[in-house]
């Protein structure tokens, strides 16, 4: 109770923790060694003591009152260890000090922290009266506070320690020097210590090393399933082993070390192995726990599966072989109920049987085709009394339908009567122009395939005079209506070589030539075939109607190209020909009567325009006339080759310009796809 104390070199603000180790803090005394005392903290513990009367211990305290009173300094009542307190203890307390006169109470808790502040602020309060009067909270409100304070800067301490540290490697010493100058660290310490700080890091960087290691584990384990399937993909390999045996098994396959490795140190997770972050092999004490053991089965369950639905789909498959109910042409739909039954709809999805149903039926398609062709063969005397045309009228394909119509490979395409009709009529296509193109085998057919093998599998000897081995087969279409077409390619034919050569500026050409004068929409007509692919054609006219026939050719056939899945043809280099009158006897025909030369020549311009072949930018137009001249360019290499090819056809000249033209000018936009020489004045357009 003394109000004056002297104590000379006296260290100040001794604590527990600095007994025996005061060099380690700082060196403070007390000035002169003389303290005067303005104040006392009377404190008062309410906890629970061993051994202890906490009545005969209020006593001394209010003993002790009495003597601080007599100082008339002022005096604060500090309830201490509130946070184990007793209620009846705090009752008494309070009830003690409503007894004096202005007895203030504080109840804290110096292990929480809690009113600590407060209480020396009240004493403060009381000796400095300038300063603002403290307000006194209870122990369990300023509890409260406390926490929600401290938890406010635990979460700021928390997301100042996620925003710095990203790695499980980080230490603390490196880490709290960066952490030093930031208020977030600062205000956690200062409520918590630095030991909690510590902690609180120390849980963050197991957190990012579990973090790791589950990423690591998900990788491997996603990697696993992959693994099995490629060392163990037989299941009668591993049906049947126990879960040691079949480790077994792993590691003797060839290709055990691509996908495992075997650690010295286990299990993985605890050794460096987690910190190798390109590591792709899969650790194979990993196998050992549950998540793995788990896919291990699964793979077996897989396997089992697959086993099973194979012979699902092998079970369906010969059911529909062995149902009479499936015929060719008949709808899934009408067909399910007849072969479904209800193992098949537990195992398999319904889209594998209607495409196992699908590759089923065209099998029976083809081979009822197939089988109808033939019937078509065994009854060859109905298509004898067909006209040439090949188009049967409605009775006529009436009486072949009732002759064939109680054969049962007729009736096997009853759903597919469309098809079977179109059979009939390539049948009697086949019948009246008996050849590769028009045969029911298509590309099966025998001559084409002779041709096929024998242009794969032998090399046939050209006769090159000149020495050239680069020769170029040109496949061209020649077009024409009234026997236009077969008189010019038979002159072509008649003025080659044997080799059907044709030399152009010193490259040989072998010529194959198909001439067309009916229906292109027919199969025997048709620009392209299976062993044919135009590379060009020449468009034969000499009046308006084989004019207007050689147009509506030209647009059936690019309709039909357009159509194909190989998109061939839609677009050939064609030259445009107008055949005028000979001047002799024999060869192409010419111009007919009644229609003026300038007449079908501007009809020509107007039809060219309207063509537009873009694939070479111009198509040239020209008349052919005379053998003779045509004779010199395609004939073989005599010394007068080079002088006939600079020679004027007599009679050709160009649509477009109105020059005379060379033999050479009237295929050269087809060999090497070049523009006709440009019309005096500029003019252009057309082809």
């Amino acid at each position: 109770a003394a109000t004056k104390l002297a104590s000379a070199e006296k260290l100040m603000y001794f604590c527990t923790d600095q007994l025996g180790l005061e060099q380690d803090f700082e060196q403070k005394q007390m000035p002169d060694g003389k303290l005067p005392v303005d104040g006392f903290l009377l404190c008062v513990d309410v906890s629970r003591g061993m051994n202890r009367n906490f009545d005969e211990q209020l006593k001394f305290v209010s003993n002790l009152y009495n003597q601080l009173a007599k100082t008339k300094k002022p005096v604060v009542v500090v309830l201490t260890k509130c946070d184990e307190g007793v209620e009846r203890y705090i009752r008494d307390a309070h009830a003690f000090a409503l007894g004096k006169k202005n007895l203030q109470v504080v109840e804290t808790s110096a292990r929480s922290n809690v009113n600590v502040e407060l209480a020396f602020g009240t004493l403060v309060q009381l000796v400095d009266k300038s300063r603002g009067k403290a307000k006194i909270i209870p122990y369990f409100e300023a509890l409260k506070q406390q926490s929600q304070q401290i938890a406010a800067a635990k979460d700021k301490y928390e997301w100042l320690v996620s925003r710095i540290v990203k790695s499980h490697h980080e230490l603390w010493p490196n880490v709290s020097r960066k952490m030093q100058p930031a208020p977030e660290f600062q205000d956690y310490v200062y409520l918590e210590g630095t030991l909690k700080a510590k902690k609180l890091f120390l849980q963050h960087v197991q957190r990012l090393k579990q973090e790791h290691i589950e990423r690591r584990r998900k990788a491997y384990l996603a990697l696993l399933p992959q693994a099995l399937d490629a060392l163990v993909p037989d299941l009668d390999e591993i049906d049947r082993l126990s879960r040691s045996k079949a480790e077994k098994l792993l590691e003797a396959k060839p290709d055990f070390s691509k996908w495992f490795v075997v650690l010295e140190e286990t299990p993985w997770d605890a050794g460096d192995r987690v910190d190798e972050v390109d590591s792709e092999r899969i650790p194979f004490d990993l196998l050992e726990t549950p998540a793995a053991e788990q896919l291990y089965e699964a793979h077996l369950e897989k396997l089992r599966n697959e086993r099973k639905r194979a012979e699902m789909r092998r079970a369906f498959r010969e059911n529909l072989e062995s149902s009479p109910f499936v015929t060719p042409g008949k709808p899934w739909e009408e067909a399910r109920s007849f072969i479904m039954n209800e193992d098949f709809y537990q195992w398999l999805e319904e889209p594998v049987y209607m495409d196992i149903y699908g590759k089923h039926q065209k099998q029976l398609i083809d081979k009822a085709k197939e089988d109808f062709q033939e019937l078509l063969l065994e009854y060859s005397e109905l298509f004898y009394e067909l006209e040439l045309d090949a188009k049967p009228s409605k009775e006529k394909m009436g009486v072949i339908q009732e002759v064939l119509g109680e054969e049962q490979r007729f009736k096997a395409l009853h759903k597919l009567q469309a098809e079977r009709d179109a059979l009939v009529l390539k049948h009697i296509h086949f019948v009246y122009h008996p050849t590769k193109e028009t045969c029911p085998s298509c590309s099966s057919c025998v001559d084409a395939r002779v041709e096929q093998l024998l242009s794969t599998r032998f090399l046939r000897p050209h006769r090159n005079p000149l020495g050239d081995t680069n020769v170029d087969r040109i496949n061209l279409v020649i077009l024409g209506k009234d026997g236009l077409a077969r008189e010019l390619a038979n002159e072509i034919r008649a003025l080659c070589t044997n080799d059907d050569k044709y030399v152009v500026e010193g490259k040989m050409y072998e010529l194959a030539l198909r001439p067309i004068e009916g229906n292109v929409r027919l199969p025997v007509n048709a620009f392209q075939t299976p062993t044919f692919q135009p590379h060009g054609c020449l468009c034969l006219y000499n009046s308006k109607e084989s004019l207007s026939y050689v147009v509506e050719s030209i647009e059936k056939s690019r309709e039909a190209a357009a159509g194909r899945r190989d998109g061939h043809g839609g677009q050939l280099p064609l030259t445009l020909v107008l055949v005028n009158k000979r001047g002799g006897g024999g060869g192409v025909g010419g111009v007919e009567g009644g229609e003026t030369l300038q007449s079908l020549i501007q009809q020509g311009q107007q039809i060219a325009s309207k063509l537009q072949c873009k694939q070479i930018g111009q198509v040239l137009k020209g008349l052919l006339d005379a053998k003779r001249n045509l004779n010199l360019v395609v004939g073989s290499t005599s010394p007068g080759l080079k002088e006939a090819g600079e020679a004027e056809l007599r009679g050709v000249i160009c649509l477009m310009c109105g020059d005379p033209v060379s033999a050479d000018e009237v295929l050269l936009p087809i060999l090497q796809a070049q523009p006709c020489r440009p019309a005096p004045g500029g003019g252009g357009g057309g082809a």
